[in-house]
């Protein structure tokens, strides 16, 4: 299997982006392809890797319009690795670059999968019972109820083939438990979801999210983005919280010295580089979008994402799955 990386995406690139690489190359044993620039990357690289580099000259920034980037820039490293996608010599590319952009190039390059009007960001949420599939995370700030029916089905699709799930449960983000609350969004919403061969439970509200009863959750992404930001936020807030008072008094140092282990489990459970990545829902290959802070750590797990989607059929499934809807 070959993975094409995006080294020139993220706030660490290129160094954490290639010592990731080199992490899932000794670790998992995939091919791997990098693309940016070439002397930069040497500099990273031993001398006897046999990674590949592919040299691209150009780079997308985070505050460039993603759909103009994509058309002027064709030598951008993000889209130079689609395109290897796209061609088949590879099988999926992980990006930790502008996500606007990686979208971008993947709805031009990979095109959508028949029967998708929208794609959709996945993320897994951390939740008391593992992590969850939230979605859309980011992708339509503006989605029409068949588009989160739609957002549905390939977060069950994900949850079963990738996570492993049997029979996934689907909820509804909203702001009460009870049917007809919420928007005409979420109203509508919920009554096609009721109609759908999915193990809709209905309803969900914020608070329960990390609860963990549900397995793929869904919303717009202009809800979905603000609950995800929102949660790093806050647990960046009380993870630091909790470092300053048991650091504040002597007695407390003693204290956290006891419980230092769990709360290096918490920590963990939290940290989003454990899971690396999360794949573009519904376009035709595997996108693996990293968070804009991965490490290599996180890298290494986004090529690790990147495997198992291959490997577990995931876009097929979902062609499978949808196969006969119109475009």
């Amino acid at each position: 299997m070959r993975i094409a990386v995006d080294a020139m995406g993220g706030d660490n690139a290129p160094e954490e982006i290639v010592a990731g690489a080199l992490l899932a190359r000794n670790e998992l044993g995939y091919d791997i392809t990098l693309v940016g620039d070439e002397q930069r990357m040497r500099e990273l690289l031993p001398s006897d890797t046999d990674i590949e580099i592919r040299h691209a000259t150009e780079i997308i920034h985070m505050d460039e319009a993603p759909a103009v980037a994509v058309r002027r820039k064709k030598d951008a490293s993000i889209v130079v690795a689609t395109k290897l996608v796209k061609d088949g010599y590879a099988e999926a590319i992980v990006s930790a670059g502008s996500t606007g952009a990686q979208m971008t190039a993947a709805l031009f390059d990979l095109g959508r999968i028949k029967g998708i009007k929208r794609p959709a960001i996945s993320t897994l949420f951390p939740t008391a019972k593992g992590p969850k599939v939230l979605l859309d995370s980011g992708a339509n700030a503006d989605s029409k109820p068949e588009n989160l029916v739609q957002f549905a089905h390939m977060g069950c699709i994900y949850a079963e083939k990738v996570l492993g799930m049997e029979n996934p449960t689907v909820g509804l983000l909203n702001i009460g438990s009870e049917e007809g609350k919420g928007n005409e969004l979420t109203v509508e919403t919920y009554q096609l979801l009721k109609n759908e061969s999915l193990n809709f439970i209905g309803n969900v509200e914020p608070r329960d999210i990390t609860i963990g009863n549900v397995d793929v959750m869904v919303c717009d992404g202009f809800v979905g983005n603000i609950v995800l930001k929102l949660a790093e936020g806050l647990g960046t807030f009380l993870m630091n919280a909790i470092k300053d008072q048991l650091t504040s008094t002597y007695r407390y140092k003693i204290g956290a010295a006891m419980v230092a282990p769990g709360i290096r489990n918490i920590k963990k459970l939290m940290d989003y580089s454990e899971y690396g990545g999360a794949p573009l829902l519904g376009v035709d290959g595997v996108s693996i979008i990293s968070h804009g802070s991965s490490d290599a750590k996180a890298i290494k797990n986004a090529i690790k994402a990147a495997g198992v989607c291959v490997n577990n059929g995931f876009v097929a499934s979902t062609k499978s799955r949808l196969r006969g809807e119109d475009k």
